[in-house]
């Protein structure tokens, strides 16, 4: 069986690709978001359907996976009206709180508390967001309505990860996928209708981007991610989903010739830093309990 850690490390580096192929073929992210949605759902089910991996959820899961997929695409579509209201530097940072979310969530709603390890870690991955992105960014900010779809597209992806969490106790992963990204793009679909986003007449180049997007950062992606989740603690995974900003600077810097700037690397290196600690704090329980 998959070691849930090396799952969470392929989704990581599967979702980080996204950005890159947003800059390198320019369209709507709603559009983006909805295409990588649909074409996941496309190459799962045929995988669902020959593994017989499908299971009909109880009546009592219906809900909560309906509102997990809807959740999902909600907080793309606010991701973007965020920048558009702001600023891509902002709502990066805001919506990065989303592992404080978690933790708080957790706190009041999950049996599993987070320990001091995961704060202590969680300060310091915060610390070197605002490091990577630049303090000026994070005192220029302003309390406006860019600023509050940013923090609420943190509080919608952590909300994400605590429901996924609850659900994915009582049903498997290919099951819960499956519904959960047919609501998300047929949610992203009305989306897109509502506000007149593109959906054709694009380049095969264009499609050929949204095709890998839907098989690589959607559904390799986001199936490790959700093992992870499922085998590990839901406020680790989003902890470590830090590190995308990472991954994504050093596939940006190797696919597109971006720049990586000592200041990237500072931050970088402390964003990594504070998981870490709460990574190796849990092993070296781990260990004394063995």
């Amino acid at each position: 069986m998959l070691n849930p850690r090396i799952a969470l490390l392929i989704g990581l580096f599967c979702i980080s690709i996204f950005p890159v192929l947003v800059k390198w073929a320019p369209v709507s992210g709603i559009t983006s978001a909805f295409y990588r949605m649909f074409f996941g759902v496309l190459f799962l089910l045929p995988l669902v359907i020959l593994k017989r991996k499908f299971t009909w959820p109880d009546k009592a899961l219906w809900i909560p996976i309906i509102v997990c997929g809807i959740i999902f695409a909600t907080d793309i579509a606010v991701w973007n009206l965020s920048i558009r209201y702001s600023n891509a530097t902002q709502a990066t940072l805001l919506t990065n709180l989303a592992p404080a979310w978690v933790g708080i969530g957790s706190f009041f709603f999950l049996s599993d508390k987070p320990k001091a390890s995961f704060w202590i870690g969680t300060s310091i991955a915060v610390a070197g967001m605002v490091v990577l992105i630049g303090p000026e960014a994070f005192l220029e900010m302003k309390l406006d309505r860019g600023f509050a779809l940013a923090v609420l597209s943190g509080m919608l992806y952590a909300t994400y990860m605590l429901i996924s969490k609850s659900i994915l106790n009582r049903l498997n992963i290919m099951s819960f996928m499956t519904i959960s990204m047919a609501v998300s793009s047929v949610y992203l679909f009305t989306i897109c209708l509502v506000f007149g986003e593109p959906l054709w007449n694009f380049t095969p180049v264009v499609w050929g981007v949204f095709v890998i997007q839907g098989l690589i950062c959607q559904l390799i992606g986001w199936l490790a991610i959700t093992y992870a989740v499922k085998k590990m603690d839901a406020q680790r995974v989003s902890l470590a989903l830090l590190s995308q900003a990472v991954v994504t600077g050093v596939l940006a810097w190797a696919l597109i010739d971006e720049k990586i700037t000592w200041q990237m690397i500072i931050g970088g290196i402390i964003i990594l830093s504070g998981i870490a600690i709460t990574f190796q704090r849990s092993y070296s329980r781990a260990a004394k309990n063995t």
